[in-house]
């Protein structure tokens, strides 16, 4: 019998979920470094549009931080007190997204990954993910374009993903723990980066700065949680999948190597990591050999593969369900 319970006791035998508190201090330091070495390049170049590439690696620090406010609300990195301030310090003060709207948000998605009907990641979203999911009838002319050229678009849209982050807080603000504090240190990120941006840079390229990073950091955030779970099944709540298959079968790895590693913040391991959500990120590429070779051995389709290739089966997919719903 397949049983979730069974692989659990093996990858608990072989210490994959016990903490790393020195890894995560490793990977905190660092992570500010960065955050300070892009804001330590922005004020010593000053009015220059050398300023760009700071712009770009800007962004890329923000997704960095935001790794670290997901392994934070997964209990990955520390517990009780500390996990709250160290989502608010990632996540709210380093880039201006709420900690509380993540956590209930990201969690109804790991409990139903691709549940048309409760996955956040897939109702909320302007392109669809199924035909069930037509007629377009009370759709947006725009969203009815998006769908049509959803192959394309998807990825598009993606450019405006920092955007919808720093606003989902507002928008779940009654569901907040602590919304004036959680809401004021959005606020606060948002005053010191324009107010740095815009008393350093004349308007036209302080305002180039801005949209670069939040593009960047929206773009590339959208890169790395688009292939874990775009185009693979998707499924209603009548449905009715145990733990272990809801999971893996819905999820997909991107083949890992060290820089992908890094670039994907360990979610290029999407299935260990939907399995095992509170899991250290240095642990999850051990954990991979077990939890693949227990799926192979008992007949479950375990996805993998390299990083294109993972795009190119997202958008053939959205592809299909477009023409399907078309015709």
């Amino acid at each position: 019998m397949t049983t979730f319970h069974e692989l659990s006791t093996v990858v608990r035998a072989a210490g994959l979920l016990d903490p790393r508190p020195f890894y995560y201090a490793w990977k905190i330091t660092l992570n500010l470094l960065l955050s300070a070495s892009c804001w330590t390049a922005f004020f010593l170049l000053g009015d220059s549009w050398w300023q760009l590439p700071v712009a770009v690696l800007l962004g890329f620090s923000f997704v960095q931080s935001g790794f670290l406010g997901h392994d934070v609300g997964h209990h990955q990195v520390a517990g009780g007190r500390w996990r709250y301030v160290l989502g608010l310090v990632h996540l709210n003060l380093l880039i201006g997204a709420s900690y509380g709207w993540w956590v209930g948000h990201h969690n109804r998605h790991h409990s139903d990954p691709n549940n048309l009907d409760r996955d956040p990641d897939t109702v909320r979203r302007q392109v669809i993910f199924d035909p069930s999911e037509l007629p377009v009838k009370g759709f947006s002319r725009f969203r009815r374009l998006v769908i049509r050229f959803q192959r394309v678009m998807f990825f598009v849209l993606l450019a405006q993903e920092a955007w919808r982050v720093h606003a989902a807080g507002f928008q779940a603000r009654r569901v907040l723990r602590r919304p004036w504090l959680e809401l004021g240190l959005v606020v606060l990120h948002g005053v010191l980066v324009l107010t740095a941006v815009f008393t350093t840079l004349p308007f036209w390229l302080g305002l180039v700065f801005v949209l670069v990073s939040q593009t960047v950091f929206g773009f590339y955030l959208g890169l790395v949680f688009a292939p874990n779970h775009k185009g693979m099944p998707v499924y209603r709540s009548a449905e009715s999948l145990d733990w272990l298959h809801r999971q893996v079968l819905t999820s997909r790895n991107i083949r890992p190597g060290r820089l992908v590693d890094f670039v994907f913040g360990g979610l290029n391991y999407q299935i260990e990591h939907h399995l095992f959500p509170s899991m250290p990120r240095a642990n999850l590429r051990l954990a991979r050999p077990i939890v693949r070779g227990y799926c192979e051995k008992r007949g479950i389709p375990y996805c993998e593969v390299p990083v294109l290739a993972s795009y190119r089966e997202v958008a053939r997919y959205l592809g299909e369900v477009s023409e399907a719903a078309r015709s």
